[in-house]
């Protein structure tokens, strides 16, 4: 490895790795966030109780179906696999041509909402099931009942597991390059390819994709010690004054003379 080559490569095409880690980063952000509302919609609709008989039993068990189908075709296929079914089948059976950014947000959205609807429906499946006779005592409905009560909860429950999928999304892009998006991994291809410095080229890359995974990972966790909050907590209304140990014994001997 060439230190001068590495600096050489950075002064020269700074700008086209800039542009790799831009998209990757604008790929990731939106198929997370993208999948997150997918995985909720689809935790929320395969918990929904199945009744004993009627039309409705039949409807939720044809959706459950469909979307049991869906989660373990995107959780049991590799994304590139399906970039490649996506992009280019679509395009060869179907006659429809794909922008190349809206069919990387599309692939990466739909696979993160495979794995955040399981992730999702585990943090349901967790919470006690107490709370949802108690909703329904008082009436609520299901919807009511995970909107109010629930899915605050498993929210941020779910916030690291979310995290961690952001992370993977963000190296995962990598595989978008089989249908020419230029993200950061296509961008280093293109700088080793005109340079004939392999090596140097991906060491810079390597260097780029962790410090963007590094910096996600710390403002996440910062983001849930903030939801935390403090470890102490003092009711409103409810506030005592905590003596110390020093003017305890002072008023006891207070009391004894």
């Amino acid at each position: 490895m060439s230190i001068e080559w590495i600096v050489k490569i950075l002064q020269n095409n700074l700008p086209m790795f800039l542009r790799g880690a831009g998209m990757t980063l604008f790929i990731s952000i939106i198929g997370t966030l993208i999948g997150t509302l997918i995985g909720l919609l689809v935790g929320v609709i395969r918990t929904i109780p199945v009744p004993d008989r009627g039309l409705k039993k039949v409807c939720l068990k044809i959706v459950n179906i469909i979307l049991s189908i869906y989660i373990e075709f995107f959780r049991g296929t590799p994304m590139i696999v399906q970039a490649m079914v996506i992009y280019y089948g679509s395009a060869q059976f179907l006659g429809i041509d794909i922008n190349k950014i809206v069919a990387a947000l599309f692939i990466v959205s739909i696979n993160t909402g495979a794995y955040m609807s399981e992730i999702v429906r585990g943090g349901i499946i967790s919470i006690d099931k107490g709370q949802f006779e108690a909703a329904q005592a008082i009436g609520m409905n299901h919807f009511q009942t995970m909107m109010n009560i629930v899915l605050p909860q498993v929210i941020r429950n779910i916030l690291p597991a979310t995290g961690n999928e952001f992370v993977i999304n963000i190296k995962d892009t990598s595989v978008l390059n089989v249908i020419s998006v230029s993200e950061l991994y296509f961008q280093t291809k293109t700088v080793a390819g005109n340079n004939y410095r392999y090596f140097e080229a991906f060491f810079v890359t390597c260097i780029l994709y962790f410090i963007m995974t590094y910096t996600v990972t710390r403002i996440l966790r910062a983001f849930e010690r903030k939801i935390d909050g403090p470890e102490n907590y003092i009711m409103a209304g409810n506030q005592m004054q905590v003596e110390r140990p020093e003017d305890i014994l002072q008023k006891t001997k207070d009391v004894v003379a």
